[in-house]
């Protein structure tokens, strides 16, 4: 596979749209709504945050103008990843339905698996869903709903040239770049973008643009602009072995001093990339006559989702923050083989009081360091 660099000029992106579509894919791409950048279909490149940066701080959300207006992605990111394209917020599992004599008769409910291409993807995005891979299709039992629609999906990641204060990509093992496992990858200059294709079917795309190599220059441009986005960084997880430290330090008052602030209201969660608990239940036809049994999105920092054999495991906030941490950053390593942490800073922008994983992870592990 052709691995060289390619420059797209910026007035080129309406025509990778259109390939992407020409070949069959529904583009979904950020674009401002309500204050905030999210991933919605898009239809023509003026829909794309022209001009816009986000500032983040902890608890913090709202967009300003760039210095550049020629620039599309010059922001961070939103509350949205690719997790919402893969695994379904919610979903109809399978449907049960009753004739007038009575008989019941179930139907699986195939999964929706359209092609469909992300524009803009954060390379912690890309690292997040290859986390989610690992949960749904890597192991003994796969989630055929998840692999149907990540089987059919192209990504075109834009590496990140401007973190939010909140971001810790590199603090977390990660990076500003994406290496692999990317269709295509592109970082933005002033007028267009460094593009590298990482897969055949993102050969197959970028063959139709017909575009020139990148110049020496502007392949070193965006180098320094990437250095200079990681350098930029000051959050980061601490080092070493984070299960052992946190286990170690189960009983600490660290854990309450947290769930004093802690709402339990489940914006870490739903916002992370790959936080992946779900529960099931049957929605019911008002006629009788039928009913649905739906997979919904589900938060382990809720009442139910700890209630074995109507007991409540987790019966109080400290344990349910501990639950969530504790797995995130280490038990998560025995399952899958990797943190579940990918750095973006979504939970700490979104958390309504402005709970800092990165602060509140480093003050447990000090707190183990000072017992030893």
């Amino acid at each position: 596979m052709e691995t060289k660099k390619l420059f797209l000029v910026h007035n080129q992106l309406s025509k990778l749209l259109s390939s992407l579509n020409q070949s069959g894919y529904q583009c979904i791409g950020p674009q401002v709504k309500d204050g905030v950048i999210v991933y919605d279909v898009l239809n023509d490149v003026r829909q794309l945050p022209w001009g816009v940066r986000d500032l983040q701080a902890p608890g913090k959300y709202r967009l300003d103008k760039t210095a550049n207006p020629e620039n599309a992605f010059g922001w961070a990111n939103g509350a949205q990843a690719i997790k919402p394209l893969t695994f379904k917020s919610e979903e109809t599992l399978w449907k049960v339905t009753r004739d007038e004599n009575g008989q019941l008769a179930f139907k699986s409910i195939d999964p929706e698996a359209k092609p469909v291409a992300i524009i803009g993807a954060r390379p912690c995005d890309l690292a997040a869903m290859l986390i989610m891979d690992k949960v749904f299709i890597e192991g003994a039992y796969k989630d055929v709903r998840y692999q149907a629609r990540r089987e059919k999906l192209f990504t075109v990641v834009v590496n990140c040239t401007a973190p939010s204060a909140n971001c810790f990509c590199v603090g977390a093992n990660g990076d500003v770049r994406a290496k692999d496992h990317f269709d295509l990858a592109m970082t933005e200059l002033e007028d267009g973008f460094v593009v590298e294709v990482g897969s055949d079917a993102g050969q197959s795309i970028i063959e139709k643009l017909s575009l020139q190599p990148a110049a020496i220059e502007q392949i070193q441009t965006a180098d320094q602009r990437l250095e200079a986005a990681a350098q930029s960084q000051t959050k980061k997880l601490p080092k070493g072995d984070l299960k052992e430290k946190l286990f170690n330090n189960l009983d600490s008052e660290k854990w309450n001093e947290i769930a004093k602030r802690c709402l339990s209201c489940t914006n870490c969660t739903q916002v992370c990339p790959t936080c992946f608990c779900h529960s099931e239940g049957d929605v019911p036809a008002l006629d009788g006559a039928s009913s649905e049994h739906k997979r919904l999105w589900d938060s382990c920092f809720t009442e139910g989702h700890s209630r074995l054999h109507s007991e409540v495991v987790r019966d109080d906030t400290a344990k349910r923050y501990r639950q969530w941490l504790i797995h995130k950053l280490g038990t998560w390593a025995d399952q899958f083989g990797t943190s579940g942490c990918v750095g973006c800073g979504r939970c700490i922008t979104w958390c309504p009081v402005g709970i800092d994983i990165t602060e509140e992870a480093a003050a447990l592990c000090s707190e183990q360091e000072k017992s030893k």
